[in-house]
């Protein structure tokens, strides 16, 4: 279920800072913004693909909106078929009916399973704790979505060790997706995983999504899967959210800077010619110590007066673009050509 929008998941003025203790009392010597005042909505059925590079927050993001972090501040809405939830406000029986709502793909998919459960406990475990199977009808349930993950039902009773980094990840999605939920949030779920393998498993999700329905937030910093999977774009950067958009538009056209630098490091496999390639230097902020204005400004060859004394706010750009930059209109920034940007019939061989 979504609202009357259609939006499955509204997330308004998201907070996640996570204290600095120093000396022998533990003192809180300051915080870590790692998620700072991150507005947006998800409709249901799409994939909203949130990019950037290490540190950006997208990973506490997506912890956030499953819980398994407790988010500082802001409200996070999502509707079910029997109410509307509020994540941040979550008691009684309204925490099982988020938990068979809202389930996590993880990155790694050697840590993210227990070698001592099988495959048949791995996969049965959401639906015994939630209270969704018991007894035979677990086992039932689990041999279904196994099969439709690319498994066999003689791998129920295997463990995590005698399997493949590309099988467990299928466990992994077949774990999120056993309690049948609206939206699943991918945390790099193929970043650990050789080339061809990332494509087998980018091919499942898209497969899964257009057979159940399902609503993803893939989380990557690559941007060259990014543009296979997703149907919109956020990027990120030291905890902001910078920019907004459907896919087509942030490739073609996007309207931060930290985005144009983004897709200059995308490998071109079509059109390919010699050129001056960007190179922004520095680092990204402290997050404990965030300069004033604008978090770019330090990286941005476009700076001026203004980002370094007012902090940009996230406005409308164009047609459901957004973008939190003083000087947007000022800006004719680089982005990638649509034949090069256009999906392939396959996903990406470049990861």
């Amino acid at each position: 279920m979504s609202d009357k929008n259609g939006t499955l998941l509204e997330i308004q003025g998201l907070k996640k800072y996570f204290p600095v203790q120093q000396g022998l009392l533990r003192r809180t010597a300051g915080y870590i913004k790692a998620v700072d005042n991150v507005s947006f909505g998800v409709k249901s059925g799409e994939t909203l693909g949130v990019v950037g590079e290490s540190g950006c927050g997208k990973t506490t993001l997506g912890r956030c909106l499953v819980k398994l972090y407790e988010p500082t501040g802001g409200k996070v809405l999502l509707h079910t078929p029997q109410k509307t939830l509020s994540i941040t406000e979550l008691e009684g029986q309204d925490k099982r009916l988020f938990r068979s709502s809202a389930q996590i793909i993880f990155q790694d998919p050697f840590a993210s399973l227990n070698p001592r459960m099988n495959v048949l406990e791995t996969v049965g475990e959401p639906l015994l704790v939630n209270g969704l199977a018991r007894g035979r009808e677990i086992e039932e349930r689990v041999a279904k979505t196994i099969e439709q993950v690319g498994l066999r039902i003689e791998h129920l009773r295997r463990f995590p060790h005698s399997f493949s980094g590309g099988q467990r990840q299928r466990i992994g999605i077949a774990r999120a997706l056993v309690v049948n939920p609206s939206l699943i949030v991918a945390d790099e779920p193929v970043s650990a995983l050789d080339v061809s393998i990332q494509a087998q498993i980018l091919n499942l999700l898209k497969d899964l999504q257009a057979e159940y329905g399902l609503t993803y937030i893939f989380v990557s910093h690559n941007m060259a899967v990014i543009r296979y999977i997703s149907d919109r774009i956020a990027v990120m950067y030291a905890g902001k959210l910078v920019e907004l958009g459907e896919k087509q538009e942030v490739l073609s056209h996007p309207r931060h800077p930290y985005t144009e630098l983004l897709l200059a490091a995308v490998p071109r496999t079509v059109n390919r010619q010699r050129g001056h390639r960007i190179i922004t230097p520095g680092e990204p902020p402290d997050l404990m110590s965030l300069p004033q204005g604008c978090v770019f400004q330090n990286r941005c060859k476009y700076v001026k007066d203004i980002c370094r004394k007012e902090e940009p706010l996230l406005r409308t750009v164009g047609s459901n673009h957004f973008a939190s930059c003083h000087i947007v209109e000022e800006l004719a920034l680089q982005g990638i050509s649509a034949r090069a940007a256009a999906p392939a019939s396959t996903a990406p061989a470049t990861a």
